[in-house]
């Protein structure tokens, strides 16, 4: 999960890197209200690369030429990204840019501190232009002071440069991070230096242990349900596709298979969902029926989802409370979440495939009560097919997403 950049500048702030003033703006006339003097830069908050080169960077000198850029900016997607948030921060004068990062080396499973004399570099292609320095045991100073030497650097400068690279590497142990990188470490005319943007790369599996990265993740899955599964729910708890059916599962091998089964039939998956364990955005224990719960949710909010498949093999704990649950869910009036319910001894399949269909399959002799319950639902709003046979339910879902064809 990467953080924007508003939110790394709080993170520099607080542990003493130095960052520039600068403000959140979440609309162009909150610039009305501007606490930091022009002249200012406006960034658009996003997290494709190259927004400067794509014109999500503006300068302005007054507070009509700020509003104007915000509201140009704010309505300019990157990479298919619109910016619920724009950054204005004061302009810096620099004579000197520097890369600086710590890194996790999954080869060596150390981190490393990574420094360059020249910004916009990419670490992974710098070559010779890196310098690196792998922090072997317990960090120290030394480390820092190294890599800067290696820089090429001295006097004042160095010093400057091992601290923040020191402070770095503690928000990097702290959070528990993949990556904490800033580029460019800018270099005023008087030595000073000066963190002017700023990358961090939360580790996903750290999620959990830290409550303020978890209200980040649920922030981030509320609002961008499908977009952003992928890399917040972690290895088969979560896997992002853009298909159209939506795969829940009580286990990683059931999961994989269905996905398996419902391409090779011809089908297109949606997000894939493993309840077996609890998500990565869970700050608090979490039972199979929350997980169920927020599953269904996830996948009704997703657009591009026509079908939602349930296969659920061997047995699952609270299955009464799980029956309530999908029960529940198919019966909700609710226009977002309008479902067919059909029974499975027969009826016809719904020509209406403009809708979500739910598909579950349930096998296991735990869960014949389960099954029996669901089957036995009969609503007018909504859809709902229950099979035994994973093949079936799977052609069941396959069809039901395919697009309708018309006789001409």
């Amino acid at each position: 999960m990467d953080l924007l950049e508003y939110q790394v500048k709080e993170w520099f702030g607080k542990i003493g890197i130095p960052v520039l003033p600068s403000q959140r703006i979440d609309h162009p006339t909150d610039l009305k209200r501007l606490k930091i003097g022009f002249p200012i830069v406006l960034k658009s908050q996003v997290h494709g690369a190259e927004r400067a080169k794509a014109g999500g960077v503006r300068f302005a000198e007054t507070t009509i030429d700020a509003i104007a850029a915000a509201q140009n900016i704010f309505s300019l997607p990157i990479w298919g990204e619109l910016p619920e948030v724009v950054l204005a921060e004061s302009q810096y004068d620099a004579n000197q840019e520097f890369y600086l990062a710590v890194v996790l080396d999954t080869a060596v499973c150390r981190p490393v501190l990574l420094g360059c004399k020249e910004a916009d570099i990419d670490w992974e292609s710098a070559g010779e232009k890196m310098h690196h320095v792998v922090v072997e045991q317990e960090f120290s100073p030394f480390y820092a002071r190294r890599l800067a030497l290696k820089m090429g650097l001295q006097g004042t400068l160095m010093q400057s440069v091992s601290s923040v690279l020191q402070k770095m590497y503690q928000l990097f142990v702290q959070k528990d991070l993949d990556l904490v990188e800033i580029n460019p470490l800018a270099v005023n005319p008087n030595g000073e230096v000066m963190a002017l943007n700023g990358k961090v790369r939360v580790n996903e599996r750290a999620i959990k242990r830290h409550p303020d990265l978890g209200e980040m993740a649920a922030k981030i899955i509320s609002r961008h349900p499908s977009t952003e599964i992928n890399g917040i729910l972690g290895d088969w708890d979560g896997v992002q596709m853009h298909g159209k059916i939506g795969i829940l599962g009580n286990g990683t091998g059931s999961v994989m298979a269905t996905l398996d089964l419902v391409a090779n039939a011809g089908g297109k998956p949606g997000v894939c969902l493993n309840l077996r364990h609890a998500f990565l955005t869970d700050t608090t224990p979490t039972t199979f029926s929350d997980r169920l719960e927020t599953g269904l949710k996830i996948l009704a909010a997703d657009k591009s989802i026509e079908v939602i498949l349930i296969n659920f093999l061997g047995n699952i704990p609270q299955a009464e409370e799980v029956a309530q649950i999908i029960a529940k869910f198919v019966q909700e009036d609710n226009n977002e979440l309008k479902l067919k319910i059909v029974r499975s001894n027969g009826s016809k399949i719904p020509r209406d495939l403009n809708i979500p269909s739910l598909v579950v399959r349930l096998a296991g002799s735990e869960l014949n009560a389960t099954k029996n319950y669901l089957a036995t639902l009969k609503t007018q709003s909504s859809a709902l097919i229950v099979v035994e046979n994973l093949d079936e339910a799977v052609e069941v879902a396959v069809r039901l997403a395919k697009p309708s064809t018309k006789k001409k």
